[in-house]
């Protein structure tokens, strides 16, 4: 079995290096629902702004604007900068990251309209691809099926769909996806007179998410003071809706989250863990750090947990918790996540930067992501791979979690997405779930809250 492991990187989820005989992996991409870190919010050179490396011997800069960890870098990541730089020795790689995902994609909005500030390479992330894809930005992309070299039957089919603009360009790359699974302590189940063993956890919720919000209640009945069943509605609204066939927008992907069977499944259930006590009341990724201590001081059960959690689980239980958590099925396979590389066609370098893209998403690169990262790969050889259907994770003792993400990948049916899918799903917990949860607002209030917030804030 392959062995994941994980430290802390800077800015968040954690990454590694060698540590004896056992190659270390470590979990994935922090997504922009999660308030990860992201580039390209300040002016200047060093905020992912395309540049030469300044006339040395013909050598080219090309600067990867990013959230998260892509792990590509070569201090906690896979190195694949370095080895690029090794095969192209006029290339000069550099990546930026700052904090907030909302400002990211609004400075890359604006810098795309004025055609200037760009990083050569920029990340999207799935909530935003559609956007992209979409009229108004879909000219400002280079087409990466026409250049670059990047073999496009090696992906997903449905990931390449994604970054698919109507006239047939591929305007991005997939990087990984966020297949879902839930997370949980196995010392607060015990505790709470649970099954600890994961397969009968799974069996406590299998099929529906309902069961799962009723589970939180058995949990409750009997918690260790103190403790909650899971740590945020808003998270939990965000796992439903994974796993929902209808999700913002409808099947020709305009949107249409007010009559969204999804919305109103995921809402509904939202609601009642928020009201019934079941959750810890917090707001993951808070910047103040509140929903990372909720890790370490064992404040709640679950959470639900994409692909990428599990690093994040990690870094901020810590080794005083290490063996506690579990990783068992989600009711509902659900995709929560996953980006993209895109080249904008203002770079300096487009061509240059399409092969690079084309490069770092190559199978042969997921994989090497794979082994230091976690990230799950986009592509089918990497996913089919035995180092990810093997791998387990040293933090999480002999979870198969290779088997358990990549079986959670296969049941994925994508769900259509609309250009405003970010934003709405930023009111809808933000300034819906989250003011029902911490402040007691009435449910009809808070939904007609963010009717009004999308109404007076998304011009469709």
């Amino acid at each position: 079995m392959r062995t994941i492991s994980r430290v802390r990187s800077r800015g968040g989820s954690g990454r590694t290096g060698d540590r004896g005989h056992r190659r270390p992996l470590v979990a994935a991409t922090a997504l922009l629902a999660c308030a990860a870190l992201v580039t390209g919010c300040s002016d200047g050179a060093g905020d992912g702004g395309s540049g030469d490396a300044g006339g040395d011997g013909g050598q080219i800069t090309l600067r990867i604007g990013t959230f998260g960890s892509f792990g590509y870098d070569n201090e906690n990541g896979a190195k694949l900068y370095a080895e690029y730089e090794k095969l192209n020795p006029h290339i000069k790689i550099v990546e930026s990251n700052v904090a907030d995902g909302q400002k990211y994609w609004d400075t890359l909005k604006l810098r795309l309209s004025r055609s200037s500030g760009l990083a050569d390479i920029q990340a999207v992330e799935v909530g935003y691809i559609a956007e992209a894809t979409g009229p108004a930005m879909a000219g400002k992309w280079a087409d990466l099926s026409e250049s670059g070299g990047a073999d496009l039957s090696a992906y997903l089919d449905w990931k390449v769909k994604q970054a698919t603009t109507a006239d047939g360009s591929v305007i991005a790359l997939g990087t990984d996806i966020g297949p879902m699974a839930i997370c949980y302590n196995k010392d607060l189940f015990a505790k709470a007179k649970l099954p600890t063993d994961r397969e009968e956890v799974g069996k406590l919720w299998a099929g529906d998410w309902a069961k799962f919000v009723e589970t939180g209640k058995k949990y409750q009945s009997a918690a260790p003071e103190g403790t909650a069943f899971h740590d945020s509605a808003s998270g939990l609204f965000n796992a439903v809706l994974s796993s929902q066939p209808q999700q913002y927008a409808d099947d020709k992907g305009e949107l249409a989250w007010e009559d969204s069977p999804g919305v109103k499944t995921a809402w509904g259930l939202a609601v009642d863990a928020a009201r019934s006590g079941i959750t810890a009341k917090l707001r993951q990724f808070d910047e103040k750090g509140t929903w990372n201590a909720g890790f370490k001081n064992a404040r709640f059960a679950t959470v639900a947990c994409p692909s990428w959690m599990t690093g994040i689980i990690k870094d901020q239980a810590g080794e005083k918790n290490k063996g506690d958590w579990d990783i068992a099925s989600a009711p509902v396979a659900g995709n929560w996540g996953g980006s993209f590389l895109a080249v904008p066609k203002a770079g300096k370098h487009t061509e240059e930067a399409a092969k690079l893209a084309a490069w770092l998403t190559a199978p042969e690169q997921h994989a090497k992501v794979f082994g230091v990262n976690g990230n799950i790969p986009s592509t089918k050889e990497t996913l089919a791979s035995e180092a990810v259907q093997n791998a387990t994770i040293d933090y999480f003792g002999d979870t198969p979690v290779g088997r358990i993400y990549s079986q959670a990948a296969a049941g994925i049916t994508p769900a259509a997405i609309s250009r405003h899918d970010g934003q709405v799903k930023t009111f809808l917990t933000d300034n819906g779930i989250l003011d029902i949860e911490q402040r007691g607002t009435d449910p009809e209030t808070a939904w007609n809250n963010v009717k009004k917030l999308i109404e007076d804030k998304i011009v469709q």
